[in-house]
């Protein structure tokens, strides 16, 4: 499997009004939303999957990272044939760059920190009942929300997500919990199938020992957890951090 770290710079003022011409900004602009159909239109559906896109506070310029089978060469090609003006400018397509991540880079044993953007959710396997809503069988909520209504006690949320976030990493890595935190934490409404949807929007940051290498390998390309094409789920990768 072929492997490649992308880098773009994005400029926001023009993917907010990109988004607004396309009418996908109604109501509250959804950033991932955006990025799902501009990446789509330019480099094909999926080619930038999963990605994550930083931003500075009060920036209005961005970088994108993503994970693809194609090197920037590739990507430009394809874009420079379908790409929009507009989509040239916006995406800056000319500063693309890339770095291999061949499967032999990752080593049993090897130590890596991460940051990771999730979206922490469960199907629900059976409906459950809160005081004012119940969930029924087959909802999307989120895990802390899923546990504490099935139990009397409920668990600090930090401690929720760790546990969700080891059983999507294992077999092939191991989270080292006493290093991984909660770095950020909020509510989020998107809009997904013409629906607006709100949810736990979270970033973890912790480090983890890779178990099965080419296993992480395709757990890299395929991002970890849900809404992986619309910015959440990409593992990137840090130094480690010290072991306490």
């Amino acid at each position: 499997m072929s492997l490649h770290l992308v880098e773009l710079p994005i400029h926001l003022p023009d993917l907010h009004g990109w988004a607004a011409q396309r009418n996908l900004s109604k109501g509250t602009f959804d950033e991932g939303l955006a990025l799902h159909h501009l990446l789509g239109e330019v480099f094909g559906p999926a080619a930038l999957q999963p990605f994550r896109l930083m931003v500075a506070p009060r920036a209005t310029r961005a970088t994108l990272y993503a994970y693809s089978s194609q090197p920037a060469q590739a990507l430009l090609e394809t874009a420079k044939s379908v790409a929009l003006p507009s989509e040239c400018a916006l995406l800056n397509l000319e500063q693309i760059r890339s770095l291999p991540r061949p499967a032999e880079t990752w080593q049993a044993g090897a130590r890596f920190g991460f940051d990771l953007r999730l979206r922490p959710v469960v199907r629900l396997a059976s409906a459950l009942t809160s005081d004012k809503t119940t969930f029924s069988k087959g909802a999307e909520i989120d895990a802390f929300l899923a546990e504490t209504l099935r139990n009397d006690q409920a668990r600090p949320r930090e401690e929720v997500y760790r546990d969700w976030l080891a059983k999507r990493l294992s077999p092939v890595a191991k989270m080292e919990r006493d290093t991984t935190r909660l770095h950020k934490f909020q509510r989020q409404v998107v809009q997904r199938g013409g629906k607006r949807i709100e949810g736990p929007d979270a970033t973890i940051l912790g480090t983890l020992t890779v178990q099965d290498p080419q296993g992480f390998a395709e757990l890299l390309a395929r991002g970890i957890g849900r809404h992986r094409t619309y910015g959440y789920g990409m593992l990137l990768l840090r130094p480690p951090q010290r072991r306490k």
